[in-house]
């Protein structure tokens, strides 16, 4: 049900949010959705890097979030400068996008945050946005929290090595210089014995390696590799900070999300203004008077051009129910709809994904009107 009246953030415009957000991620995709006229996120449910990055790079004028699956891409590349999220993040930063990793994490505070920073996928140094089930409790918002932090103070600055590798000329080893470091040479009584071990041995010079390091500060927010790719004109590349989505409600039927279970959600987001963003929910759910959280709303679809945008669409059969974004963000509240195979399943993707851009935005403007 929508709320019994309407929340203050759901009147005012996403420019004027931007201005009060208290997560700078979130601030910046608000303004990003405001220069773009778009509130889509982009669910590629596909199965090969090829089909990821070019889907990315056709739809990216849409969309303000793509949102990822990375282990359903069967051949994802998890090098970090070249693999499957680095280039993923060249073509978000050229089409304006932010990369929302759909990982749902829940379990111990200790799993998820060696989940979020370490294996493999390494999901924190690629993904702007990643998510968390709240089933486990608190705690698992908290240890992502905590993560973010001390992954953000590594990244302000990097760590430079030089590397320097030769052989010592002649001259420098036979210098006469007051500051030489001389070789020690073994008393009178061992001299004898000295020479005697060393009949037969060659001169020999090795060669010396030094490396050094020092820190410079990380002043861009890129990760590992510097982007040759241009940023969307009208506004900067994304900040270096992450954000956390807390799945509250679901769109599949029958789950078991109750209402105390979203409203500790809340509860958990408030506690963590500085990394929780919003939710995944089926509607906005400020309702204190300074929430400022923002809502992505998945399960979204459209009826065939010919007919009514807002005709009732039925189920995929496998427990999916679907809202047109007329309901999901001009009735609900919510601020961004998350489109998958309503786009993806489209004879022409790229023009579906706009019809789907310019209704969700015309919702969201009659909403503000």
């Amino acid at each position: 049900m929508p709320p019994k009246s309407p929340h203050h953030v759901t009147k005012a415009s996403y420019s004027e949010r931007a201005n009060n957000a208290p997560h700078p991620l979130a601030s910046y995709l608000l303004r990003l959705m405001a220069l773009k006229k778009s509130n889509l996120c982009l669910s590629a449910d596909v199965s090969t890097t090829n089909q990821l990055l070019q889907l990315a790079d056709a739809v990216g004028p849409s969309i303000v979030v793509l949102k990822t699956h990375y282990d359903l891409i069967a051949n994802w590349d998890y090098n970090p400068t070249t693999g499957t999220g680095a280039r993923l993040g060249r073509i978000a930063r050229r089409h304006g996008f932010l990369i929302f990793e759909d990982r749902k994490f829940g379990d111990i505070g200790n799993t998820v945050q060696l989940q979020y920073t370490e294996g493999t996928a390494k999901i924190i140094d690629w993904s702007h946005i990643t998510n968390v089930n709240m089933i486990p409790g608190k705690a698992a918002v908290n240890a992502l929290a905590e993560a973010a932090v001390r992954w953000r103070e590594r990244k302000r600055y990097e760590v430079k090595t030089d590397i320097t590798v030769g052989t010592p000329r002649p001259e420098s080893l036979d210098s006469d210089d007051d500051d030489e470091t001389k070789t020690p040479m073994p008393d009178d009584h061992c001299l004898e014995a000295y020479k005697a071990a060393s009949i037969g041995r060659k001169a020999s010079i090795v060669s010396i390696t030094t490396v050094s390091q020092h820190f410079e500060p990380a002043n861009s927010p890129r990760s590992y590799e510097d982007f040759g790719d241009e940023v969307l004109p009208g506004i900067e590349e994304a900040p270096m900070d992450r954000g956390l989505l807390i799945l509250a409600q679901m769109s599949s039927k029958g789950n078991f999300m109750t209402k105390e279970y979203t409203q500790a959600c809340v509860e958990s987001a408030r506690e963590h203004k500085d990394f929780v963003m919003g939710f995944i929910s089926q509607e906005t759910l400020n309702t204190a008077p300074d929430d400022q959280f923002m809502s992505m709303t998945p399960g979204c679809q459209l009826p065939p051009d010919a007919e009514d945008a807002e005709a009732e669409i039925q189920g995929d059969g496998k427990g999916q129910q679907y809202n047109t974004p007329g309901k999901i963000v001009g009735l609900m509240g919510s601020d961004i709809v998350i489109v998958g195979r309503g786009i993806i399943k489209a004879g022409d993707p790229v023009k579906e994904a706009e019809r789907y851009r310019k209704k969700a935005w015309e919702a969201y403007e009659e909403r503000i009107a």
